[in-house]
């Protein structure tokens, strides 16, 4: 070869190889660009946490530092809203876009319930999953396993989460209150000998277990109301329950022991940095909800008993996913939110001292009612959303309802969804971001009775539901006369005047009519 065609050949790779460095550069930029579009999102979903439980919403009473600091560097919202007044339909309504009384069976959901969300149905886990993100479900389920029989516990223990959208789960099926006590990975009961099957039931006793009503003096924590049945760790659950003995939960250790898998979820997907996924992490959270059993390093440290203990395990919570965003340098690519499923309740069960030691703490801040009130405080709950240089810090009054987070993200992402299968959902995206004061033209709120709030007027349907839950000390809002409250005025719903404005109650009660229609229409 002559020295011109060795001249012409050099020049020829060298054009090929700037060539395709440019090409190289040009995806990498494109990569870059879908990434930061494509933020990792983990949404932090407490059990119980009211309205006025956070420093960063005005309690006095107790700290919560880590919460305050998610707080301080991100959007906190004054109008946000959970659907339902308790768990189980909150969480249907969150993760399907689908208000849960439109479905049968959405109620608070025993342990031994079968799965309630539809598996092939459009889902906010799904939205994240065929964005091609990898997406888990970390701590409290109770939205039932298995299919119509019920959950297998000692086999294969679907459908459950994976069904629904997340790429993995590590939960407990119901409430700490209630039986069975176990983790679950996926579709196995955790650390579960087969020779020791599990018997669940909730209708009569099995086996030969103490339970709280028969042995009291086998308790470390009494009920204050009903929880009188199978003992596990010292405490009398709902439900009966044998076996399982090398699966059970310690109740001290589950705050450590969900926030390690959530840990672990994150580091996971950062495994491999050039193929790293996006991830969802739905955190959910067992604190504040009963027996609230924290671990001994939060014993006594509120001043305000077991439930402020309970309190400051959250915020410990949250600082560590902060802190774990922080280390795998995540956080500017994070977009965090922090929730609630309802509002407080005090004594839910079990003689905490809770009520006792209250010292002025208000959970439900300036609101009325709690858990399972249709009063606000009962879906008023905390948000807080960050996510640096997207989220301007500060505050905002938009209404915001957890049922549009499936529509949000589907918008964020750039994903379709089965509107039929989610029809309740919008998309506020813009609100949710601070990038819009107006927010939900109306808020519907459940709490057995149905409520709408439009503008400053909140409605509530007629109810003959009782009016007062002595044992939890709630408000209830039922009221077989219509309600009407100003709440630009009177945000503690202290005076009804729907006699003074019958126009607007008629008003309000045909849309609220509409909204009930609209899935059948």
């Amino acid at each position: 070869m002559n020295n011109m065609a060795v001249l012409l050949r050099t020049i020829t790779v060298i054009a090929l190889t700037l060539s395709s460095t440019a090409e190289i550069a040009q995806v990498t930029k494109a990569d870059a660009r879908q990434t930061a579009q494509r933020p990792n999102v983990i949404l932090i979903y407490a059990d119980d946490l009211g309205y006025g439980d956070l420093s960063c919403y005005g309690s006095t009473k107790v700290k919560t530092p880590n919460v305050d600091r998610l707080a301080s560097q991100g959007l906190r919202f004054k109008n946000a809203y959970a659907t339902s007044a308790t768990c189980t339909p909150s969480r249907y309504s969150l993760l399907t876009g689908e208000y849960a009384w439109r479905q049968k069976g959405t109620g608070i959901a025993p342990g031994n319930a079968s799965l309630i969300i539809k598996p092939g149905r459009s889902t906010l886990p799904g939205v994240f999953k065929a964005a091609g993100y990898q997406t888990a479900s970390v701590g409290k389920w109770h939205l039932g396993l298995g299919g119509p029989e019920g959950p297998d516990w000692n086999g294969d223990l679907k459908p459950g989460p994976v069904e629904v959208g997340f790429t993995h789960s590590y939960i407990m099926a119901a409430t700490g209150d209630r039986v069975p006590c176990v983790y679950v990975e996926n579709h196995r009961v955790v650390n579960l000998d087969p020779k020791d099957p599990i018997q669940v039931d909730y209708k009569q006793k099995i086996g030969d277990e103490p339970t709280g009503r028969e042995n009291p003096d086998k308790l470390k924590m009494k009920p204050s109301h009903g929880h009188d049945m199978t003992i596990v760790n010292g405490i009398s659950r709902i439900g009966y329950m044998t076996g399982g003995k090398s699966a059970l939960w310690k109740d001290e250790d589950m705050a450590d022991v969900f926030t390690k898998q959530a840990v672990q979820f994150i580091e996971s997907t950062q495994k491999n940095k050039v193929a790293a996924q996006p991830f969802f992490l739905y955190f959910a959270t067992h604190d504040i909800h009963v027996p609230r059993v924290p671990h001994p390093r939060f014993v006594g440290k509120s001043g305000l008993g077991a439930r402020g203990d309970a309190l400051l395990e959250f915020d410990w919570e949250v600082g560590e996913i902060l802190k774990t965003l922080d280390r795998l340098q995540l956080t500017n690519n994070t977009l965090v939110l922090l929730s609630s499923d309802n509002g407080p309740v005090v004594d839910d069960g079990y003689q905490d001292q809770a009520v006792q030691k209250l010292s002025g703490h208000r959970p439900a801040g300036p609101l009325r009612g709690g858990k399972y009130s249709a009063f606000e405080a009962g879906t008023r709950v905390p948000l807080l959303v960050r996510w640096p240089g997207k989220v301007k810090p500060g505050q905002s009054d938009a209404p915001i309802s957890q049922i549009d987070f499936l529509a949000d993200f589907a918008a964020l992402l750039g994903q379709q969804y089965n509107h039929t299968d989610a029809p309740d959902t919008e998309n506020q995206l813009n609100a949710l971001l601070g990038r819009d004061p107006t927010g939900r033209a109306e808020i519907v709120e459940h709490a057995g009775t149905l409520s709408i709030v439009q503008g400053s007027w909140k409605y509530i349907d007629p109810s003959d539901g009782p009016a007062f839950e002595k044992f939890t000390s709630t408000e209830l809002g039922n009221n077989p006369q219509p309600q009407l409250y100003n709440l630009a005025t009177d945000l503690g719903e202290k005076r009804n005047v729907a006699n003074q404005y019958p126009a607007r109650v008629q008003q309000l009660k045909q849309r609220l009519q509409e909204i009930r229609q609209k899935a059948t229409q």
